[in-house]
């Protein structure tokens, strides 16, 4: 008898399998970057605008995802999401200059935000619940193989072929997830959709959009100081004042009165600043490896994918640690450990055997996974079913803001400590400090974490196990 796929098992493999495209495409882009820099003919460092342009973007159209699935459909919006990501996928590979390549990493960032959580979406609503922890196995699928396929993918291609086949290969995988999401995916909608806070968008998309934007180029990369200033100050302020239009707002893009519970608050805000110093691992590391240690991009995708197998092997022993020790005690803990470890990457120089480099990276790995699975967990610990969306979508706009802030103040440290050590091309020392203070910086999240109760997030059974 022929083995055929059920719709209940189809639709999540369709999802996944776009979603793997996301975060392989994540990964693939870190390792590349030295490679890309010398064919665009910019400094490696400007390239942290490729990083954060798309995570800024992810933060940006997130938070409308779920509106415009209910408002228009989630097979439609699911589907236009993918023409967006393989869209901003072909503008990549045929980019010339540094301007055109940052845009077009911010129009796939438009393309990602919609998928992941439409995708989810339908998988919640159209999955009974005695196949819902099946159907959602799928999606860690994505979020397990990327990072681990990902660097020495990137690295393979960068070296014995051509970066700009990184972006390529998204289309034919794009093409198919279109033709099957069509016939497979229902569109479905919501009739009572509340109006979409168009100011709040429009106060957090610009803000947003300028403040890193100016942060990043720092009138150094695209624009001069005077431009890059302005940028981040005007941002600075749309931001400001989204809290007084979010109180007079019935239905306001992002609920910060959740703020208000303890929990929530410790994972928003000890993990935006471990994820500040811990987002920095894409950017600093492959640079490192290559233009400090001279490895090719294939050898250093081959090391760092370590990191993800060390965070698989966590998702399958998180659950007994937390059970053991508790949310806070681990989360004080581990945030320490990652900072230490994080800067111990400085300790390492062209001339460390790569079996060290390998068992450092791949402990890291486990650290962080537990790190953002304890985080992940303890944010809804005390969340009521009314306030989960919201929490969520405030929660994924935190996490990936940080993630490219990392990028950025990274960059700053690199920068910074060539032109004191006055150093005209990167040298492996700069690294070194600028490991150390990453590491540091996640370090300090641990203050958040002390404020916890010691039996915070007690009654959660079995924690999450989501990476972020």
């Amino acid at each position: 008898m022929p083995f055929r796929l059920s719709r209940s098992m189809l639709t999540p493999l369709i999802i996944a399998t776009a979603l793997f495209m996301e975060n392989m495409d994540a990964t693939v882009i870190a390792t590349s970057l030295p490679a890309i820099a010398v064919d665009l003919g910019v400094d490696p460092i400007a390239l942290k605008l490729a990083l954060t342009s798309y995570l800024v973007s992810l933060a940006v159209f997130i938070p409308v995802s779920g509106w415009m699935a209910d408002r228009f459909g989630a097979r439609r919006v699911f589907r236009a999401a993918i023409v967006v990501f393989s869209a901003g996928s072909l503008l990549c590979a045929f980019s010339h200059s540094l301007e055109g390549f940052v845009l077009a990493r911010f129009l796939q960032g438009i393309g990602g935000a919609m998928m992941v959580p439409v995708g989810k979406l339908v998988i919640l609503r159209t999955t009974a619940k005695e196949e819902l922890v099946r159907a959602m196995s799928y999606l860690t699928i994505p979020a397990l193989l990327g990072p681990v396929v990902g660097p020495p993918l990137g690295g393979f291609i960068s070296t014995y072929f051509h970066w700009r086949w990184i972006f390529l290969i998204n289309l034919p995988i794009g093409l198919l997830g279109l033709v099957l999401a069509g016939r497979y995916i229902e569109n479905l909608r919501d009739d009572k959709v509340p109006p979409l806070d168009w100011m709040g968008f429009a106060l957090t998309g610009l803000g947003l959009s300028l403040a890193m934007l100016g942060l990043a180029t720092e009138g150094k990369h695209m624009l001069s100081v005077g431009w890059s200033s302005v940028l981040a100050i005007t941002g600075g302020l749309l931001l400001a004042v989204y809290p007084w239009h979010a109180r007079r707002h019935p239905h306001p893009l992002l609920d910060l009165s959740l703020l208000r519970i303890p929990t929530f608050h410790a994972s928003l805000i000890g993990g935006f600043l471990f994820r500040v110093g811990m987002g920095s691992t894409p950017f600093l590391l492959p640079l490192m490896l290559q233009l400090g240690f001279g490895l090719t991009p294939f050898q250093s995708g081959l090391l760092t994918c370590s990191t993800a197998l060390g965070a698989m092997f966590m998702k399958t022993i998180v659950g007994h640690v937390l059970q053991r020790f508790g949310f806070r005690q681990v989360l004080l803990v581990n945030s320490l450990l990652c900072g230490l470890s994080f800067a111990g990457y400085g300790l390492f120089d062209a001339h460390s055997p790569h079996w060290l480099m390998l068992a450092t990276f791949l402990l890291g790995g486990c650290m962080r996974s537990l790190q953002f699975t304890s985080l992940n967990a303890i944010a809804f610990a005390d969340i009521n079913h009314g306030g989960m969306s919201h929490a969520s979508t405030l929660s994924s706009v935190a996490m990936q803001l940080a993630s490219g802030l990392g990028v950025t103040v990274a960059a700053f440290a690199l920068q910074g400590i060539a032109r004191i050590q006055a150093h005209a091309t990167l040298q492996v020392s700069d690294f070194s400090w600028s490991f150390v203070i990453m590491g540091v910086l996640a370090m300090l999240s641990a203050l958040q974490f002390r404020r916890l109760h010691p039996h915070a997030g007690a009654a959660l059974a079995r924690p999450a196990a989501n990476e972020g």
